[in-house]
């Protein structure tokens, strides 16, 4: 397979969806159901990510105790309060309300924060298999649970997975040093067994398609190893596909924004300290260097 270097030069090559006019509604809507009770604040990074990557219209879903906090610190977003379980998920008598929300949504982020893979994987399970029309992406639990599913014939070039390696060994289950040292073989695997985008992440990123398109981004630092990082990857991700970039694209783009705002902070203030929380801020300025 050839893998070609995920660069300056790709993105603007492979250019995005440009936004001139229109309201809110016509960037897209992401719908993030993140959270678990000890990690509120996963739903708001991946939020951030998704809204500073150009979403119009952004809604979380996360545990109704956290519900109040994250709508003070995240005024610009819709967040709907979700009855939790014993395990501190968000509990699947919940679907029925986050299935219309999904219905009415571009893109689908599950997975940021969330930490019992029953829990996560029983309502992964029941959106993916009902919902009509948005693209998911699936991170953390949410992927790791995809093991045990099978996903339907709609959902095949609508699915993005977003793990790192240690996510990825338990998917495959293998050992974390197998993943590392083969690590484009085991994404492409995945790719193809999902039918789905796959980053897998690590120092450097591989994003492959079940179609066989190969991305390899080298060029993060250090300081992108850091907590919340990934999930402030995931909403940007989720941003692009609301805006209108088809699933490969926009993770292809998300993983290179990621790792340029990474860069861009390294320069700023060291390599070492950064906070995933002033990710998303690099972006749009990234994002209109590379429309010129």
């Amino acid at each position: 397979m050839t893998v070609t270097p995920l660069n300056e030069q790709y993105v603007r090559l492979y250019p995005l969806p440009k936004h001139s006019e229109g309201d809110k509604h016509s960037r897209g809507r992401v719908l993030v159901i993140a959270g678990h009770l000890d990690l509120p604040g996963a739903a708001l990074l991946a939020g951030l990510g998704a809204l500073r990557a150009g979403a119009g219209v952004l809604r979380i879903a996360t545990c109704r105790t956290n519900a109040p906090h994250l709508g003070v610190a995240m005024p610009e977003a819709m967040v709907v309060g979700c009855s939790e379980n014993s395990a501190g998920e968000i509990a699947i008598q919940n679907g029925p309300r986050l299935l219309e929300l999904a219905n009415n949504s571009d893109a689908v982020l599950i997975g940021p924060g969330m930490l019992d893979e029953s829990s996560v994987g029983q309502l992964s399970s029941f959106l993916v298999k009902e919902a009509e029309g948005p693209t998911f992406i699936l991170d953390a639990a949410a992927f790791t649970s995809l093991r045990e599913m099978e996903l339907p014939a709609k959902q095949v070039g609508r699915i993005v997975c977003t793990p790192h390696f240690g996510e990825m060994a338990k998917f495959l289950d293998r050992d974390r040093d197998d993943i590392e040292k083969n690590a484009l073989q085991a994404a492409v695997e995945t790719a193809r067994r999902l039918r789905a985008v796959v980053a897998l992440k690590g120092s450097s990123t591989h994003v492959v398609s079940f179609q066989g398109d190969s991305v390899l981004n080298d060029q993060g630092t250090i300081g992108l190893a850091t907590s919340g990082s990934g999930d402030t990857l995931a909403g940007i991700i989720a941003g692009l596909i609301a805006r209108g970039a088809a699933a490969f694209l926009a993770t292809a783009w998300g993983v290179y924004l990621h790792a340029a705002a990474g860069r861009n902070l390294a320069r700023q203030i060291g390599p070492l300290g950064l906070l995933a929380r002033q990710l998303p801020n690099e972006i749009p300025t990234i994002m209109r260097d590379l429309s010129h």
